[in-house]
């Protein structure tokens, strides 16, 4: 009877940490096909509508981009985060919460248009303060998923959003193309992200609607709290984050700065992909096990060690394909994308592993360090991209690589000591992608080197890719067969 008693909770402790893994696995392979499923389309369409537009049309969205995220962030004032962290909310707090977010989107709208007129005087764009207007109405409608989302998100809906995240996507490249092949010039990108955010707003809503309620801000004290932190970390990540197209667009001008927008999209779209996948997963598996110390360090370890085995190789490799890449598939008005583009693909190798630690302070109680953190780094960059603006969009680029990793060490040292992680533990998983893609990038340089100039461009953009992926793939079974064994068994379907 004794041994009956001990063992019982073993098998109950196995079976939920077994459902946890294939929930979480499930949430990443959904996630991960509707992403990398449309992400064919999302590179063919930036490709023909980059095709198709002028690095000015693309500087005068980027502007009204920077200002609109900031001030989205600040609409959606962590409402989200806050339901999927936050698991004691009951219904009616959960109401309220619905009908103070579709409150501060419409807010957000008519705050966008008092200010778009002095946001075009002060960059002198002319054609800014319309767009901006017009792009704003996405606050409105965005605003009423935010509940419906965040419940999705914690319950473990992952199927039923990544589906909703591939009709967008499909509907974003068909449109875009559409409206830029009518010579809509700059209105092409702007009706493309309308469209797409009513689109996915009224599929969530739809599939997960949910009543409203007069705020009571006295009964909201503890969610506040905890959204008000995460909104000004987030509002001083996006301030530092998006400090370098601000600056770009005063000091370098309008062109200039879609170059460097260009560059930034292609550098950061498969690695984003990625991070957005595990981003939308990770939140509400952190919450789970939130309690558990030794569950968030071995999550914390198996999600970093899948996130280095996916971007490194891809940042790696589109540092080593840009000018190819650039020049054949954009075109030769693009080649001062080239540099920038293989500057950013070196930050973005580091950026792609750290979004998974606030996530983790946010279950932790260590909102309130992640929000000091991130206004310190308010402090850091924007100087940092104004000096290096001095060497143009290649100086900002590289302001990036100076400053980005040392930003990061204060949040690293406060989720390690928080979950008992040793720093040779997480050493440890990254090995595997680094040597890889280090062997890959040689042996991609290397070929690079010995092709035949003769050849077509497109031919060897191709062979430059085959190899690099074969080689990735090869050293990865040679060095390291026990972990892919082990990644393998992760991933592998279990019987429910």
């Amino acid at each position: 009877m004794a041994n009956t008693q001990t063992s019982q909770p073993k098998r109950t402790q196995g079976t939920a940490a077994d459902n946890l893994d294939r929930h979480l696995i499930s949430g990443v392979l959904w996630t991960g096909i509707a992403k990398w499923g449309t992400q064919a389309l999302s590179w063919a369409s930036t490709i023909i509508v980059a095709r198709l537009l002028t690095p000015a049309d693309f500087g005068i969205v980027s502007l009204a981009t920077v200002y609109l995220g900031l001030l989205s962030l600040v609409s959606e004032f962590g409402v989200g985060t806050a339901i999927v962290s936050l698991r004691d909310l009951d219904e009616d707090q959960v109401a309220q919460l619905n009908s103070f977010a579709v409150a501060l989107g419409i807010v957000g709208f008519l705050f966008s248009c008092v200010a778009a007129r002095p946001m075009g005087r002060y960059f002198n764009v002319p054609q800014l303060p319309i767009a901006l207007v017009v792009m704003s109405l996405g606050f409105v409608v965005s605003a009423f998923q935010s509940v419906p989302m965040a419940l999705l998100q914690r319950d473990l809906q992952f199927k039923t959003l990544s589906v909703i995240d591939g009709i967008r996507a499909v509907v974003l490249a068909a449109a875009t193309v559409g409206f830029a092949l009518a010579g809509l010039g700059y209105w092409t990108l702007i009706y493309g992200s309308l469209l797409s955010t009513a689109l996915g707003t009224g599929l969530i809503v739809f599939r997960s609607p949910h009543r409203f309620a007069r705020p009571n801000l006295e009964s909201l004290r503890h969610a506040m709290v905890f959204s008000w932190r995460v909104l000004v970390a987030r509002l001083a990540w996006y301030s530092y984050s998006n400090a370098d197209f601000v600056v770009a667009g005063k000091t370098l001008g309008q062109t200039a700065l879609g170059s460097y927008t260009l560059a930034w999209n292609i550098a950061t779209m498969p690695v984003e992909k990625i991070t957005s996948l595990i981003g939308g997963v990770t939140p509400a598996f952190f919450s789970t096990i939130q309690n558990d110390r030794a569950e968030l360090r071995k999550y914390l370890l198996n999600i970093t060690e899948g996130v280095a085995l996916l971007t490194f190789p891809a940042a790696f490799g589109l540092a080593l394909i840009a000018k190819p890449f650039v020049i054949t598939l954009l075109g030769p008005k693009w080649s001062s994308v080239v540099v920038p583009l293989q500057l950013l693909t070196v930050y973005v190798s580091v950026r792609s592993i750290s979004p998974i630690l606030p996530h983790v302070l946010n279950v932790t109680g260590g909102t309130r360090f992640g929000m000091w953190s991130a206004l310190l780094n308010v402090v850091l960059f924007p100087p940092a991209f104004y000096i290096g603006s001095r060497w143009g969009a290649t100086g900002i680029a590289t302001a990036w690589i100076a400053i980005y990793p040392i930003s990061i060490v204060p949040l690293y040292w406060r989720v390690f000591r928080d979950i008992q992680l040793r720093l040779s533990q997480y050493l440890k998983v990254l090995i595997p992608a680094l040597t890889s893609s280090l062997v890959m990038a040689l042996g991609v340089f290397i070929t690079s080197r010995t092709l035949p100039a003769s050849l077509p461009g497109v031919v060897i953009l191709v062979l430059l890719v085959v190899v690099g992926i074969v080689l990735y793939v090869a050293s990865i079974l040679l060095f390291f067969r026990d972990r892919a064994s082990a990644i393998y068994r992760r991933l592998r379907p279990r019987p429910a």
